[in-house]
């Protein structure tokens, strides 16, 4: 058994926060303007390096070797946080080429919350609003969804043979997102401008998952 993937979606319906550890078949980039900035650097629009003139190379602004003295001065990028670092074996496997099947990740990310959105919908008219929609279980993964009080919905993808991973939510709400999202004064918690920029949380998080007997 073992977990593939985590979703975020703020009270506005717009995915905030995406992280993966076993997945084989890759979302390709967003679309430019698909997705709030730093919801994850592997599935960020991409953005292509211009070419450098060589005579060029020690004036512009990237530039971070001073050809006057040979000494580093600067760097000024303004792109989104790079995720955590992954081991070499990690690395070489996590993030392959993305199969031109795939949908585009702004497309995958409405998905899931359609279907989050739609089943909740369909439990509270036929069950009663006492009842609670949790988890649903297909052939090749299991969704499991925890959803607080402010309307953050947290959503991960599984094994299908997994127990409820419901409690595993909970306890990244309580644990990083209240430390390091919602108690930190430099987070706007009801922006639509900007996605859950915040490595402590992505370590945080990472951290609590791997610990789980259920990660292989």
């Amino acid at each position: 058994m073992t977990i593939h993937s985590l979703y975020i979606y703020d009270r506005h319906c717009a995915c905030v926060y995406y992280q993966d550890w076993h997945r084989t078949n890759r979302p390709r980039p967003a679309v430019e303007g698909g997705i709030l900035p730093a919801v994850s650097l592997a599935v960020f629009p991409r953005q292509e390096e211009p070419a450098l003139d060589s005579t060029l190379a020690l004036t512009t602004p990237r530039s971070t070797l001073s050809s006057a003295s040979g000494v580093v001065v600067a760097v000024n990028d303004d792109v989104p946080r790079s995720p955590l670092p992954q081991p070499p074996s990690a690395a070489s496997t996590s993030h392959p080429q993305a199969s031109s099947a795939a949908l585009p990740f702004h497309e995958e990310a409405k998905l899931v919350y359609g279907v989050v959105l739609s089943l909740r919908n369909m439990i509270k008219k036929i069950s009663g609003r006492d009842e609670q929609f949790v988890n649903y279980r297909t052939s090749t993964y299991k969704l499991h969804l925890y959803e607080t009080l402010s309307g953050y919905k947290f959503v991960i993808l599984s094994d299908p043979e997994a127990d409820s991973l419901r409690f595993v939510l909970r306890q990244i709400y309580a644990g990083p997102f209240l430390e390091y999202v919602v108690r930190n004064p430099l987070m706007g918690m009801d922006s639509r401008e900007h996605g859950i920029d915040n490595e402590y949380f992505r370590a945080g998080t990472d951290r609590l998952i791997r610990s789980l007997t259920v990660f292989q």
